[in-house]
């Protein structure tokens, strides 16, 4: 018998860490899967009104939308009167042919002829607003126009 004996250390192994690039990835992949992307900011109120023929536009064209109604709750400092909304910001009649510009500026340019302006107008809007805003596009050039509404009954409205 071996009269010195090796003492054995008591102390706790380290960690593998061969599996954590795997769980991280994994996770990257759930929350890229699941994750949502915002569209815009609403700071009109957008009831829309509804329709019973309405078509499902496909997303393999670009598509710009242009908001129009009252400002919502907390934006009462704009008025109570229609206004227009596009991107993030309040915008006035005028600066629809720089932001549909911009638009196309940002597509590839096989893409430019395809883009749609979709309109979503609160059912309690004006018309003379969308009048003016139609006005616009056509002085864009942007003639592929788009009406967003609801399902339902139109007599609803």
């Amino acid at each position: 018998m071996s009269k010195f004996k090796k003492q054995k250390d008591s102390s706790v192994p380290a960690v593998n860490t061969a599996s954590l690039p795997d769980i991280v990835f994994m996770l990257l992949f759930f929350f890229m899967v699941v994750t949502v992307m915002r569209e815009d900011n609403l700071l009109i109120e957008n009831r829309l009104p509804v329709a019973d023929q309405i078509e499902k536009l496909d997303k393999k064209n670009p598509i710009s939308y242009v908001y129009a109604g009252k400002p919502a709750k907390g934006y009462e400092k704009f008025g109570t009167e229609a206004r227009l909304q596009l991107n993030d910001k309040f915008a006035e009649i005028t600066e629809i042919q720089a932001f549909i510009n911009a638009e196309r500026a940002a597509l590839r340019e096989e893409l430019v002829p395809y883009l749609t302006v979709s309109l979503k107008v609160d059912r309690d809007a004006n018309m003379g607003i969308v009048g003016d805003i139609k006005q616009e596009l056509r002085k864009a050039n942007a003639l592929k126009i788009n009406y967003t509404t609801g399902t339902g009954s139109a007599m609803d409205n």
